[in-house]
């Protein structure tokens, strides 16, 4: 109910244009204050998560791990390593057969454990796959960002799949090399921006 004054004969009092566009105008300035205060401050916190991925990114280039995830506000808890000569064995569907056509002369594989500093706690594998060529290693790229198409065997996984998805997945190209990472929640509710963040992040790191 609008709160309209009465006059000293009782009847209702017509609000003027002046009163009634100031109250108007003050609470539209109130609002749009407020709004570009929280616009401001949405847009302030999305550059700053940006600047931190590229700075974390960065790092990673330099293959400065640590430095990596703790630039995100985020911490490394643990990571195994393992080095193979044949891909062949460690893959499947058709990136496996793909592998018999055209082995693999190295491949080093990754899983690494995260703390997000938020309560959750994230797997990364990321795998290093060199080709005796360049452009097998273009066919490669091309085979795995396929769905349904196999994969490296990633490391953490028992079988194929069951943690690793391909729903949180990034590659990269860099001459002879294929690089691969997925990552997965392990405790906590990660937010899929984090996910993603982690596989962006990984996917930058060089071969051990």
């Amino acid at each position: 109910m609008v709160n309209q004054p009465r006059g000293p004969d009782g009847r209702w009092v017509k609000y003027k244009y002046g009163v009634g566009a100031a109250a108007v105008g003050v609470a539209v300035a109130a609002g749009a204050g407020l709004g570009g205060g929280s616009a401001a401050s949405l847009d302030s916190a999305a550059g700053q998560a940006l600047k931190s991925k590229t700075s974390s990114k960065k790092s990673a280039q330099k293959g400065r791990q640590s430095e990596a995830w703790q630039r995100l506000g985020w911490r490394q808890l643990k990571k195994t390593a393992k080095r193979e000569l044949n891909c062949g064995p460690h893959s499947f569907g058709e990136v496996q057969r793909f592998f018999l056509r055209h082995p693999c002369t190295d491949l080093d594989r990754m899983i690494v454990t995260v703390d997000d500093g938020a309560g959750n706690s994230i797997t990364v594998s990321v795998a290093w796959v060199k080709m005796p060529k360049a452009n097998e290693a273009g066919e490669l790229k091309r085979l795995v960002d396929k769905d349904d198409t196999g994969n490296v065997a990633l490391l953490g996984e028992v079988q194929h799949g069951e943690r690793f998805t391909g729903e949180d997945y990034d590659s990269r190209l860099d001459g002879k090399l294929v690089v691969i990472a997925e990552s997965a929640r392990v405790t906590g509710r990660p937010s899929e921006a984090t996910l993603e963040t982690a596989v962006e992040v990984a996917v930058e790191f060089p071969a051990s």
